[in-house]
């Protein structure tokens, strides 16, 4: 090689050398504008994001339900009820979870950072043994915070709005870009003669923005740069623009705004009646928990009247074996007091367990462990008492002042009325007016035979003829001040598709109908239901009252047999098997009176809830019906 060429090579290798480095660093500024583009948003802003549209969702859907908002929200707290009672109480538990999901160990790449939450282990140590009181208002707020059942129905309003949040989407403008760089390395030229390698370097930038028509159009927009663009070595090409539209049009199948948004219609009622869903649901789950309650209150009185029964029984045994040792009563007698005795014993320890077995699946209802010490409020007694004393107090007014009449005069029976009912014993026409005007599911309803209609109108359209205009647009340009629109690249086309084949869709159409019939019947049975709730209901409590009335006078005459009988019993007049039926039949008065306050409160409630008229709030807590007012809306 002589100095002539080697001088040339030096000279192309540094020159090589001096055109990669601009190579280079392109695609590195490339690769720069790729990363921090593809960075995006984090897994907690979107959630962000996602949650305050469907919170909004809800709050409108709230808005034209009920002319009013509340608070709603799915998240549940860290610290909740359950945990405090596992930890105070020093209560065994399974795990983490059994705190709830926050208090979960996070996996790797968990998508959201978790700050450390503090166990608190040791506040158990001073609160152990202490039993966590309820009143009923307490219970229904517990149950609001803590059910399973009640978080599992707010989950499916805010699924529903989460669901009406996607159809939307699919008709807002839509913003799309995309970087891209590539660097091809060939090195396939150097077998052959005079062979080098090939480099290029490519990096493009495309930005762009389409949208969905409710009417059922599609338009596109795309503008596109060419950024970088190293064909050879030494050589490099100037910047491109472009830009690119489109169009599409149906005109016929599948045009129209009750065509194409269908889906976004069915989204929104499906919100809304979603909201309709969890209202009525809160009304039920509300009397089920106070239903629940009170049964646990009522058991506990049977306890109590057991146990006074049992002690009763077990003073009228010594008095029978004192008496049996003077000789003024016969053994069989005594036998009788005995066994009766422990008949009581039995039935007061069956009572205690009855009352704890009622206790633990109140606490797993409202969500609480079952294994927690909690306590009704037997205050709630009192002001089930205080309900039912005027019911009570004028049956037994209206008693005493009862004129017997002759023993030979004719036997009337007295058929059940309204006298001296409770406010809630209103008129069963009144009844079905309101039910028919408040009842969410009947709303519900009438509006499915509105979707099932929409879908037959859409379920024809699919019989038409398929016609849709199609159009396209393309510039080209260095500059975007240099884009000729007069000089771009234009189509526009038609596309006919002929209904010779429409065997499926005539099949659904007719199936469409189908379910526009089902839709109308259920509306018509679900009518029939409510009619049939109200009359029973009231039914129920009429008879439920009647009760109350008979038992309470039972009651005051099993305490006078019982005062009587013993007082006989003592001065020999009696057998002591007339003190043990008197004291059998007070026990049972007792119990029968509780639970006809009981029924008698249950049906006052479970009335409104079938009038629809029982108001629940965020909380938990309800405001219940006026019967004395004359508006029912």
């Amino acid at each position: 090689m002589n100095a002539e060429q080697s001088g040339r090579n030096g000279v192309a290798e540094q020159s090589g050398k001096r055109e990669r480095a601009p190579r280079s660093r392109d695609l590195i500024h490339a690769v720069l504008i790729i990363g921090l583009v593809g960075a995006g948003c984090s897994a907690k802003f979107h959630r962000g994001k996602v949650d305050k549209t469907a919170y909004g969702i809800i709050a409108q859907k709230q808005k034209a339900a009920f002319k009013r908002t509340e608070a709603f929200s799915v998240e549940r707290p860290a610290e909740t009820l359950r945990r405090r009672l596992l930890l105070e109480q020093n209560l065994p538990f399974a795990g983490p979870a059994s705190f709830g999901s926050a208090h979960l160990e996070p996996i790797p790449h968990w998508p959201e950072p978790r700050g450390k939450i503090a166990t608190n282990a040791s506040a158990g140590a001073s609160e152990a043994g202490k039993a966590l009181q309820l009143s009923l208002n307490d219970a229904l707020q517990v149950a609001a915070r803590n059910s399973r059942d009640y978080q599992s129905q707010k989950e499916s309003v805010f699924r529903a709005a989460l669901g009406l949040d996607l159809e939307r989407d699919q008709f807002r403008t839509t913003f799309a870009g995309l970087v891209s760089g590539l660097f091809r390395h060939e090195r396939s030229g150097l077998s052959a003669p005079g062979g080098k390698v090939n480099e290029s370097v490519e990096a493009a930038a495309t930005a762009g923005a389409s949208q969905t028509l409710k009417s059922g159009g599609a338009l596109s927009l795309q503008l596109g740069w060419n950024l970088l663009k190293l064909l050879e070595p030494g050589r490099f090409t100037s910047r491109t623009l472009f830009g690119d539209a489109s169009v599409s049009i149906p005109l016929l199948r599948g045009a129209g705004r009750h065509i194409a948004s269908e889906s976004l219609t069915q989204a929104d009622r499906d919100a809304l009646y979603a909201i309709y869903e969890f209202d009525r649901f809160k009304g039920t789950f509300a009397v089920g928990v106070a239903a629940e309650y009170l049964a646990v209150l009522e058991r506990s009185d049977q306890v109590k009247n057991a146990e006074e029964n049992y002690r009763g029984l077990v003073a009228s045994t010594r008095r029978a074996r004192r008496l049996l040792d003077a000789g003024k009563l016969p053994p069989i007698q005594a036998d009788q007091a005995l066994q009766e005795e422990l008949t009581a014993r039995n039935r007061w320890i069956s009572a205690r367990e009855s009352h704890t077995a009622a206790l633990d699946s109140f606490k797993a209802l409202l969500g609480l462990p079952p294994d927690a010490a909690v306590e009704l409020d037997r205050a709630e007694f009192e002001k089930l008492a205080a309900a039912t004393q005027r019911i009570v107090s004028q049956s037994t007014v209206a008693e005493a002042e009862k004129e017997v009449p002759p023993a030979d005069a004719p036997i009337v029976l007295e058929e059940p009325s309204r006298e001296n009912g409770g406010p809630f014993e209103i008129e069963p026409e009144r009844a079905i007016r309101i039910a028919l005007e408040h009842r969410l599911d009947l709303q519900i309803a009438e509006g499915r035979i509105l979707d099932a209609q929409r879908k037959v109108v859409v379920a024809a359209d699919r019989l038409r003829t398929e016609l849709t205009f199609f159009g396209k647009a393309r510039v080209e340009g260095d500059r975007l001040r240099d884009l000729r629109f007069d000089r771009g690249n234009y189509e526009a086309f038609l596309n006919l598709e002929l209904p010779l084949e429409r065997t499926s869709e005539a099949i659904a159409y007719r199936r469409s109908l189908l379910a526009l019939e089902q839709a109308v019947r259920k509306v018509q049975a679900l009518e029939d239901e409510i009619k049939l709730g109200a009359r029973s209901q009231l039914r129920t409590l009429r008879e439920a009252r009647e009760s109350l009335q008979i038992q309470a006078l039972s009651v005051e005459l099993a305490r006078r047999r019982v005062r009587g009988a013993d007082l006989n019993l003592q001065a020999g007049r009696v057998q002591i098997r007339d003190l043990l039926e008197a004291q059998e039949d007070l026990l049972s008065a007792q119990n029968a009176f509780i639970a006809a306050a009981v029924d008698y409160r249950l049906a006052e409630l479970e009335l409104q809830s079938d009038l629809g008229v029982l108001e629940v709030g965020a909380e938990g807590l309800w405001k219940e019906f006026n019967p004395t007012s004359t508006l029912e809306n």
